[in-house]
């Protein structure tokens, strides 16, 4: 019986094989060149794919909601939240906020990565002093909070909005680089140590797209099919992974104040056949604060301050069960399966803060704080990149809203002045002669749109106000908040460069591919596959 499996196993192991090897190719839809072929060029093309989340995200069908529509009182006292119908694209967010274990891996990284840059540590280091009240015994949280394996599922506090940026593009890196090492696209994490010599420079994901990146390849580097292409020193030429792989993730980043807000409430556990049945005020379903379930009936469903001077309730029977923060992952998620969107930690979000932003707003993935930049080329006639001291691109600001001319391009990238774009004037129609150094009419490029529309004298930012183009967002409600501020449509600003006890983040990452996550049963339109093409003999 044994022996008739195994040859049956074998047969159609054989037969899988066949099969596999009679598969049409893959074509050009509109030239019917076959793709992976080296013969004919070697463009390599990877099948569609929809990629999964990184890491400790979890994806976030978007959709249509009303920005600022969960509101129930003004909190601020100065209108700051006009309602507003906008639709959020599909999108990743971390389960949890960034925990103190977390930004000791960071800080880990940059210890071993940078051994002699004290400044870089230095830098990264959370500022631990936001423990520190005048009439409070604090101390302790200075010298534990961070480091103590007590704390270490705990939320990261005192970091600024720039050190949370700092953050993504490291967790952006490490875990591209990992997914290389892992995979043998690169050379693996143990061939590297026994190397003695670490990696030849800190992993970019930016230069190795641009191929810059010298670190060795790996067993299962991708096969270079380009018939132009030099075997390396195992006799195969190989060659880096290209962002049309499909195999490298997306950046992380801050979610921005819309996407925040739509995730906080969790309207998709309302919803029925686009009919939204409840609203909500909370990231849980209900008026109170209390859960109503009989197992749990009257806890706490969030790290808030009850009252002035009850952070947690009377001993013996503490109703939020925390002091100061709590664990990432305490109380129930919401109903996109993410943890304490309200309460524990304020949250820092992307956007710049106006009092009146959702007056004037997108109604697709709104969002205010666009700076554009553009990555600096040191030649650019080879597209070699410029990188500062951690191997990272150096950017600048945009100067164009469009595709410039490569006389204008190559210009701008040299430092000299770029060509002017002249106008054709005409006197009664008939085309006149352009007056020397005539430009097209309109408004000058701005790669900092923060302030995209604003009626205020920026002038004055900062000096009448403290609002200014430094001002970011952050929401959520923390441990030493009312209830009011657990409202998702509730929101707060503070400079970009400051920290606070009450403060912390998590990261989103952009959806690639397909808007809808879980398509279960629901009908759709079948999709068409392309005619299949084959030349006459």
């Amino acid at each position: 019986m044994i022996k008739r499996f195994t040859r049956t196993a074998l047969l159609l192991g054989c037969v899988g094989t066949i099969l596999g090897s009679c598969s049409k190719p893959m074509r050009s839809q509109k030239t019917g060149v076959v793709y992976n072929n080296k013969y004919n060029g070697g463009y390599t093309r990877f099948k569609k794919t929809h990629p999964a989340p990184g890491p400790g995200l979890i994806a976030i069908e978007g959709g249509t909601f009303v920005l600022g529509g969960s509101a129930d009182q003004d909190v601020m006292y100065e209108n700051n939240n006009n309602r507003r119908r906008v639709t959020i694209a599909s999108f990743y967010m971390d389960e949890t906020e960034v925990s103190n274990q977390d930004w000791l891996d960071y800080l880990h990284y940059l210890a071993i990565t940078f051994p002699n840059d004290r400044e870089a540590y230095y830098n990264a280091t959370p500022d631990t002093l936001v423990w520190r009240r005048p009439l409070s015994y604090n101390e302790p949280y200075v010298d534990s909070y961070l480091r103590h394996p007590a704390f270490q599922d705990y939320p990261v506090v005192g970091v600024t909005w720039e050190q949370a940026q700092d953050y993504c593009a490291f967790r952006t890196n490490q875990i591209n680089e990992n997914i290389l090492r892992e995979t043998g696209r690169l050379a693996s994490w143990k061939e590297v140590a026994a190397s003695g010599k670490g990696t030849d420079q800190p992993f970019d994901t930016d230069m190795l797209l641009n191929n810059q990146y010298g670190g060795k390849a790996g067993k299962n580097a991708i096969k270079d099919l380009n018939p132009n292409a030099k075997a390396g020193a195992n006799g195969k030429a190989t060659r880096s992974v290209r962002m049309e792989d499909g195999i490298l993730k997306p950046s992380y980043r801050l979610p921005t104040e819309a996407e925040w807000e739509y995730a906080a409430l969790g309207l998709a556990g309302n919803t029925q056949f686009e009919n939204i049945e409840d609203g909500k005020i909370y990231p849980w379903n209900g008026m109170g604060v209390r859960s109503p379930k009989r197992r749990t009936r009257g806890l706490i469903l969030a790290n808030f301050k009850r009252g002035e001077g009850d952070n947690m309730g009377v001993g013996g029977s503490l109703n939020d069960k925390a002091d100061i923060t709590a664990p990432v992952r305490s109380y129930e998620p919401n109903d996109f399966g993410l943890y304490n969107m309200a309460g524990n930690v304020n949250e820092w979000t992307q956007d710049t803060y106006r009092q009146l932003t959702f007056e004037d707003v997108e109604d697709f993935n709104p969002f205010r704080g666009n700076e554009y930049t553009n990555k600096r080329l040191s030649d650019p006639e080879k597209g070699i990149l410029a990188k500062d001291k951690f191997g990272r691109p150096i950017k600048d600001a945009a100067k164009s809203n469009k595709k410039m001319s490569w006389a204008e391009f190559t210009a701008q990238q040299q430092g000299a002045k770029a060509p002017a774009t002249t106008v054709a004037p005409t006197v009664n129609g008939v085309p006149a002669a352009a007056p020397a150094g005539a430009t097209l009419a309109g408004k000058p490029f701005k790669a900092d749109q923060r302030g995209f529309a604003d009626s205020t004298d920026n002038t004055l930012y900062g000096v009448t106000t403290l609002v200014n183009d430094h001002s970011k967002v952050y929401k959520g409600g923390s441990w030493n908040d009312r209830a009011m501020w657990l409202n998702p449509a509730t929101r707060r600003y503070m400079d970009q460069g400051d920290a606070s006890a009450e403060i912390g983040f998590r990261c989103a990452m952009s959806m690639i591919g397909p808007a809808e996550i879980n398509p279960g049963n629901r009908s759709h339109f079948s999709v068409k596959k392309p005619q299949a093409y084959k030349p006459k003999k």
